[in-house]
């Protein structure tokens, strides 16, 4: 865990925020607040954390459009607290843009590990891509170590958990790598049961990098096993 970490909180609930706020700032947090989705963006801009957890239910303006704004915005990793623990929320908030979501009610123990998760993949991403060659075809760039995808010329911009996973693929282009595989390296052993992270975020992967999104020439699915990125001479 880093010590320096700067989360923002963006929820409603004065006493849940306040015990957040209480038990992170003691966990080595810096830890800041809004009370809404509009406060909570413009602290974002002026604030630039390293996380923010984001809960759903909101007056004025809610989760899923602060999470929408967040994602026009920044790749900041974004942890959803979800009221409601049904699977089509959690899987709205997944195709939104978020990293992870945790159903309420939670345990304050079990939000900082999550925490420390993506913080910690997010910490050690850049210098585990340092010399990896890059993925080069006429119309797409992965390159791994610039941390940097250009699509037809054009920059994409991707959150942290996207380019983990596309560089993974990238860096094992041609061969099938197993939902376990990706979630165990990308996500951490911790998730290696949460086979719709990865359908989900290959989804994404799809609309940003795909020609056409439903017949996909890059990232192939496998299917029973998982998915593999084509080989860069092969298209």
């Amino acid at each position: 865990m880093d010590p320096k970490a700067k989360i923002l909180l963006v929820d409603d609930d004065a006493t849940l925020v306040k015990a957040l706020e209480i038990y992170l700032s003691r966990a080595g947090y810096e830890v800041h607040t809004a009370a809404n989705g509009a406060e909570g963006l413009k602290k974002l801009w002026a604030l630039r954390p390293d996380l923010v957890v984001l809960d759903v239910m909101m007056p004025q303006l809610d989760g899923w459009e602060t999470c929408q704004r967040i994602r026009d915005m920044s790749t900041v990793p974004i942890i959803m607290l979800t009221a409601r623990g049904q699977e089509s929320d959690r899987v709205r908030g997944l195709v939104m843009g978020a990293d992870d979501y945790i159903p309420k009610p939670f345990s304050l123990k079990e939000l900082e590990a999550r925490i420390e998760a993506i913080l910690r993949r997010t910490k050690g991403t850049v210098s585990q891509h340092r010399g990896k060659k890059p993925y080069v075809t006429e119309d797409l760039i992965i390159d791994p170590e610039r941390w940097e995808v250009r699509r037809n010329g054009e920059r994409v911009d991707l959150t942290s958990t996207e380019a983990r996973l596309l560089f993974y693929l990238a860096e094992n282009a041609g061969r099938v790598l197993s939902h376990r595989q990706l979630l165990e390296k990308v996500w951490g052993p911790e998730y290696t049961d949460n086979v719709n992270y990865v359908k989900l975020f290959i989804w994404r992967l799809r609309q940003k990098l795909e020609p056409d999104p439903a017949n996909p020439k890059y990232i192939l699915t496998e299917r029973g096993i998982g998915y593999r990125l084509a080989p860069a001479e092969q298209n």
